[in-house]
């Protein structure tokens, strides 16, 4: 799954920065900063951020949403709140077939910018935070949906996302191993530069779901690294501070095989 990631603003207007709209740019870094506390060296889902998304309808032009998609029912945010922790993640396979996502798969894509994300690993009923980033450092994209819900209370109208996860590859099925999960191992959806697009893309209805369905796949493991980092939960959690990124080895691991 994908609950906590890393994220600088620079990265997430990386894409923006390719059409050199001067006062787009201005404009968003002023109402990101607003409603945002960047950099994230750590943030979770379950705080529900929000975060710069590029969207179907406005490709190169960042969408301030927030983490978790509002299924079409909520009406109100009493039952956003019931709902969202719930819609933090949209498992791949099964976003033509769940009524909370079919909409958006069909036409409501979104890419996602971050610089890392984080999983935790199962071993001897503890878990152990890993940080987990593409070779070289690079950045990467995740594909998401999108959706604007409008609260019928106050009438305010905002947009909301969910990031597309898919099936592990074999370094991420060693760290995503929690033995009561009820579905294998998996990760989130990172797409590569020349399929972006493609994700975003415009299809006919009837040929939407092969199209985006061929999309959804694994990255290649070959092409990423991690390692073990300190709590990021409970007690021990330091909070959102760059030291969160740093490498803690855990002696109990070091009779393991993970990589």
């Amino acid at each position: 799954m994908c609950y906590d990631v890393r994220v600088h603003l620079d990265t997430q207007l990386k894409r923006a920065n390719r059409e050199g709209n001067k006062e787009v740019l201005k404009d968003i870094k002023e109402r990101i900063k607003e409603v945002a506390d960047f950099p994230y060296y750590h943030v979770t889902g379950f705080k529900h951020p929000r975060l710069l998304i590029y969207t179907n309808e406005n490709p190169y032009e960042p969408t301030i949403s927030q983490w978790g998609l509002a299924p079409y029912w909520v009406k109100n945010k009493k039952q956003l709140y019931g709902a969202w922790n719930k819609t933090l993640n949209a498992r791949g396979e099964t976003i033509f077939d769940l009524k909370s996502f079919r909409s958006s798969a069909k036409s409501r894509r979104c890419l996602i910018p971050i610089d890392e994300f984080y999983e935790h690993r199962h071993f001897n009923n503890n878990t152990y935070p890993h940080f987990i980033f593409r070779k070289g450092s690079q950045p990467m994209v995740l594909a998401g949906l999108w959706r604007e819900w409008t609260d019928e209370e106050s009438g305010e109208t905002q947009s909301t996302f969910t990031i597309v996860t898919t099936t592990a590859n074999e370094m991420m099925e060693k760290i995503h191993n929690n033995p009561a999960a009820s579905e294998e191992p998996r990760m989130p959806l990172i797409l590569p530069d020349e399929l972006q697009d493609k994700w975003l893309g415009e299809y006919d209805e009837e040929l939407a779901e092969k199209a985006i369905s061929e999309l959804i796949g694994p990255y290649p493991d070959e092409e990423m690294e991690a390692y073990t980092v300190d709590r990021l939960r409970g007690k021990a959690y330091k909070g959102n501070v760059a030291e969160i990124t740093n490498k803690v080895d855990y002696p109990e691991l070091s009779q393991t095989e993970l990589f």
